[in-house]
């Protein structure tokens, strides 16, 4: 009785510890994942002592690995990779085959390996990037629809999907024999595991979930989820596999059915729970003096690091077409060491592919490189600034970014520059030309483009807020410009260098957060427009004429507002 009351105890002192470790970090706007490691290592034994024997956490931080991975499969969509598969396919295999290369031969330099598959532990861990951070980066600064979003999400996406390959491939390489032969073999049993799963996948595993949903049963329907996910990573333990990929398989094989996002709902809390005692006990891990004893290490590799991804991710986003700035803002974006490195990072420690000592080197740097990612993607775009301005590139990328262009429009005049053709420049470009004004749309899609050729609507293919595409708008003989971009960076952009060419353009922009109402307004722009500020007014002024407030009224009321950048509505 006594060692279960221990157990519920450390349960909840390490339940607790990370809600308020998560809690202190988010305050600061920092991934939660930080404060789940750092309340492990406050409570744990080499810490404050609160938990001396971590068995018990650690026995169920193996349940999150496993459904971290199983929530992953079942969120893979193939449609989403689709949609930039050339990027996302050959720009990652790339980017993880050069990160391998690389990392193997700058460790056997420094003597930091002692074998060929102690560098390649190394380069593989060091190529995965993470999509937690990323996403929730690209989704607080409105930029998941933005081209290098888009790009930088492939290739997560696609890293997601060759953690599978690593999780299987990389146990094997440190068992004796030729590398090749070990690597055949485990190749072998995965192709062989999956082409099982797949066919059960298709055939079994959704008659048995209908069944059960048929049910109705809640508590039935996740029992099954939970016997799926732990029975297929069993079967791969057996193979002499890794419960890793076992989950992840599992999560495929209900991803492709009608109950996938149903599966995930019901998953995505134990996932939340358990995954959060799995950083925890990483936590508990940490030895704090390794880390202040090697500091200086760990700041240059997270140098090496940081520095190396992005200069592996740079030639390969220009490589496939896309503009420097949006090769800048990618290879800045994802060039951080991701939460699934500390799951690598556990089976290499479990495989004697990398030491104690290094696993703590590389928690420290994994860290530090989440941290720091959030400032690396704000330095993206004065980066691309600067590169812009050196002579010896200047011609290049004038090469680069020459413009697609439907006719010619540089004789065009009395038109409306419309900046985006996405949901808010298409509403806006409908109406104009069912009024029958000029426009020419400026969109850097190449699904935006189809859309505009097939509806014979003038436009100008490339960033909005570069300068050569802007001297093809015709911007001095244009009536006005619509900015309706959705990144506000290229919004501030473009804005700027519009101005500066053509003083006295009617400018109306889309600000993206209450900050920018102020500064768009400074920059230049004769009106400033908030979607959910309009919103709010569309609704309220139905319902004050509901309560009697005539229409005259009522235009004085919401003119007012909008003159005064809705100053009145911002609390």
């Amino acid at each position: 009785m006594a060692s279960e009351s221990g157990f519920t105890f450390e349960l909840m002192l390490a339940l607790g510890a990370a809600a308020i470790g998560g809690y202190a970090v988010s305050r600061l706007r920092q991934p939660v994942l930080l404060g789940y490691l750092t309340s492990g290592l406050v409570i744990g034994p080499l810490g404050l002592r609160l938990i001396t024997d971590t068995g018990n956490i650690q026995a169920l931080a193996e349940l999150g690995v496993a459904f971290l991975l199983f929530a992953l499969g079942v969120q893979f969509s193939l449609e989403e990779l689709n949609r930039v598969r050339n990027i996302a396919l050959q720009g990652s295999l790339l980017q993880i085959g050069l990160t391998i290369g690389l990392v193997t031969a700058i460790a056997f330099s420094f003597g930091w390996v002692d074998s060929l598959s102690q560098g390649v532990f190394w380069g593989a861990l060091l190529s995965l990037s993470s999509t937690a951070v990323v996403l929730k980066m690209l989704t607080e600064r409105g930029e998941i629809n933005t081209r290098h979003g888009q790009i930088m999400l492939a290739i997560l996406i696609a890293q997601d999907l060759a953690l599978g390959l690593m999780l299987a491939i990389l146990p094997a390489i440190g068992q004796p024999g030729p590398l090749w032969q070990v690597i055949g073999l485990a190749l072998l049993k995965v192709i062989g595991f999956l082409l099982a799963a797949l066919a059960i996948g298709r055939w079994l595993i959704p008659v048995i979930i209908r069944q059960v949903a048929l049910t109705e049963s809640s508590e039935l329907f996740l029992l099954t989820l939970i016997s799926l996910c732990l029975g297929v990573a069993l079967v791969t333990a057996r193979l002499g596999l890794s419960i890793e990929i076992g989950a992840f398989v599992a999560g495929l094989m209900i991803s492709e059915i009608d109950y996938a996002d149903h599966a995930l709902a019901k998953v995505l809390p134990l996932r939340d729970t358990f995954a959060s005692l799995f950083f925890v006990s990483i936590g508990m891990l940490i030895d704090p003096r390794v880390l202040i004893d090697n500091f200086d290490r760990i700041l240059g590799l997270v140098s090496l690091v940081m520095v190396g991804k992005a200069l592996i991710v740079l030639p390969i986003v220009l490589w496939f077409g896309y503009s420097l700035k949006t090769a800048v803002l990618t290879s800045c974006g994802i060039n951080q060491i991701g939460e699934f490195s500390f799951v690598l990072a556990v089976v290499g420690l479990e495989n004697d592919l990398i030491s104690q000592d290094t696993y703590l080197l590389l928690l420290g740097t994994t860290a530090i490189t989440l941290v720091l990612t959030p400032l690396s993607f704000e330095l993206a775009d004065p980066l691309a600034a600067w590169l812009y301005q050196q002579p010896r590139l200047a011609a290049i990328l004038r090469r680069r970014e020459s413009p697609q262009r439907q006719g010619g429009h540089e004789d065009m005049d009395n038109h409306v520059v419309i900046a985006g053709f996405g949901r808010v420049g298409r509403v806006i470009v409908n109406l104009l030309r069912s009024r029958g004004y000029p426009v020419l749309v400026l969109e850097n899609s190449e699904a935006a483009a189809q859309s505009l050729r097939r509806e014979k609507i003038p436009y100008v293919l490339g960033d909005a807020d570069s300068e050569l595409i802007l001297a093809k708008a015709a911007l001095p003989a244009a009536k006005a410009l619509v900015i309706a971009l959705p990144d506000p960076i290229s919004t501030r952009l473009l804005l700027q260098r519009a101005r500066a060419i053509a003083p006295q353009l009617d400018i109306i922009a889309r600000a993206h957060t209450t900050q920018e109402l102020d500064l768009l307004s400074q920059l230049g722009a004769q009106e400033v427009v908030q979607p959910e500020f309009e919103a709010a007014l569309a609704l309220s002024a139905h319902l004050l004429n509901t309560l009697g407030d005539t229409d005259d009224h009522l235009d004085i009321t919401m003119a007012k507002i909008r003159a005064n950048h809705y100053r009145s509505l911002r609390g």
